[in-house]
């Protein structure tokens, strides 16, 4: 067994210098990634040991990849990366986590890198355009430089709660989707997860279709506002105020009076609130699911406090069991497909399991084995960038491309081609598309198609006339002949001129 402190905790300490320098070892967001237990055992206490060795070598390289890349970047260096053979991977979460090492040297469609830009939903800005697709601006800080800069993601991985108690990032989430970024879980999804009794309203639906004996949600009331706030049937109960993660806005009430002052908080707080029975848990337990990976964890509060996602815990991986995955693989069916999702259960003390919500692809990951897990986020979101995202001409190969022709590029040409375009559009190194032709010339070309052939063989179509403009500048002779024939032509329609 385990210990684990579950409290939220803030940003890591900054040095004096400003760059961050601390070994941090406490999660820094509620929604992200939480640390592994503090043992009893002298067993466990060597492996914890060799744990924190291991997360201070690594978050050691990280301060000097990251001070070397940011020393790069002053001195005008280039990214480790292919710029015209990438695909960018913009990461939603806080700088407690990495991303960029768990997809270093993981290649798409053969060659093409992936570029991995990681900021806070706090941190962003964009425009989306019908045509244009999403436009990212992200200001943050790495090591106490301001690093300002432009892109547009190819695919999008979403770690953070896309609303909490003061926070609400719709906005961003609708820029996403306006510009037809993909992601890990699907935006569909995610914009699902805005309110929890949305969410528990599907769970009722699965336990309406199973039964309550296969799928056993806890007991829940839900009050629009506070007018319908008049007691409850029993007590003690818990309120849930609004929509909030990390035990925010929960509170326990025993008695009716409590009731009733909750009810007037419910109204300066201008929200919806939900209750439901008091369980007087043993322990309670969460089951994740990351792609085709499943886990357990066994959750033991020992801080006396009844929220037991928060204060310090025990914590124990337990065994998968038919039943878990059961329920977490009907859970993942909600809303389209979630790639990644977990159980809330909590167990009472005489044994009745109560699944009590489910958290979406910003769910904290636990135990030693957080690592693994992220590695296996990693590879689900390289497969789904394989199948969502198409090479296409880059920026410079469609210039080329067009200005020898000597035409004038277009924004169109200039950014990343669709699916559909790359299988449309001319390959590399073709010529571009013909200049389009005034209406007189459309005119023209349409009398001279229908017209009967004069000075030309039979088996010439129309196209043997204009398919050889393309070599007038190389043989004049050539230039004479087609003039010939057009002359020829006219004269056929119009009489001699």
């Amino acid at each position: 067994m385990q210990q684990q402190p579950m409290a939220p905790s803030g940003p890591p300490p900054q040095s004096q210098s400003g760059g961050d320098l601390s070994l941090n070892l406490r999660p820094g967001s509620r929604t992200t990634s939480a640390p592994s237990s503090p043992a009893k055992t002298r067993e466990s206490l060597l492996q914890r040991v060799q744990s924190l060795t291991g997360v201070a070598r690594d978050q050691g390289a990280s301060i000097l990849g990251a001070a070397v890349s940011g020393a790069g970047a002053v001195a005008g260096t280039r990214p480790a990366y292919n710029k015209d053979r990438c695909f960018t991977l913009l990461v939603i979460d806080d700088q407690n986590t990495d991303w960029s090492k768990y997809f270093r040297g993981k290649r798409l469609h053969g060659d093409y890198d992936i570029r991995v830009e990681q900021a806070e939903f706090k941190e962003l800005t964009l425009v989306a355009n019908a045509e244009s697709g999403t436009t990212v601006s992200m200001a943050v800080f790495r090591n106490g430089t301001k690093v300002v800069r432009s892109f547009r993601p190819d695919f999008v991985l979403i770690r953070q709660n896309l609303r909490d108690a003061g926070e609400d990032n719709k906005n961003l989430l609708l820029g996403f989707k306006f510009g037809g970024v993909p992601s890990i879980n699907s935006l569909h999804a995610i914009y699902n997860f805005q309110d929890k009794p949305w969410v528990f309203a599907h769970l009722l639906q699965i336990q309406r279709r199973l039964g309550k004996e296969n799928f056993p949600l806890i007991e829940q009331t839900f009050y629009p506002n506070y007018r319908e706030m008049l007691s409850s049937a029993r007590f003690p109960v818990v309120f849930k105020v609004g929509h909030a993660h990390g035990g925010l806005g929960k509170v326990k009430v025993d008695t009716n009076s409590d009731f009733q002052d909750m009810a007037s908080v419910v109204a300066v707080a201008g929200s919806y609130c939900t209750t439901e029975p008091y369980i007087d848990s043993k322990y309670d337990i969460h089951v994740q699911k990351i792609g085709p990976n499943y886990k357990a964890f066994m959750r033991k509060s020992i801080s006396g406090n009844w929220k037991t996602n928060t204060g310090s815990a025990m914590l124990e991986q337990i065994q998968m069991t038919e039943r878990y995955k059961m329920w977490v693989d009907e859970v993942s069916e909600l809303f389209g497909g979630l790639d990644i999702c977990a159980l809330e259960i909590i167990v009472a003390k005489d044994g009745r399991e109560f699944i009590i919500e489910v958290n979406d692809s910003a769910l904290t990951l636990m135990g030693d084995s957080q690592e693994e897990d992220r590695r296996h986020v990693a590879e689900l979101v390289a497969h789904r960038m394989q199948a969502f995202c198409r090479p296409a001409l880059t920026k410079t190969t469609s210039r080329s491309s067009v200005s020898s022709q000597g035409g004038i590029a277009s924004p169109i040409e200039e950014r990343p081609l669709s699916a559909a375009g790359d299988l449309a559009g001319p390959p590399t190194g073709s010529p571009g598309p013909p200049q389009p032709r005034r209406d007189s010339q459309a005119s023209q070309s349409s009398t001279v198609s229908s017209a009967p052939s004069v000075g030309r063989r039979p088996e010439e179509g129309p196209r043997s006339v204009f398919g050889r403009q393309g070599s007038t500048t190389q043989n004049g002779e050539d230039a004479e002949d087609t003039m010939k024939n057009l002359r020829k032509t006219f004269a056929g329609i119009f009489g001699d001129m």
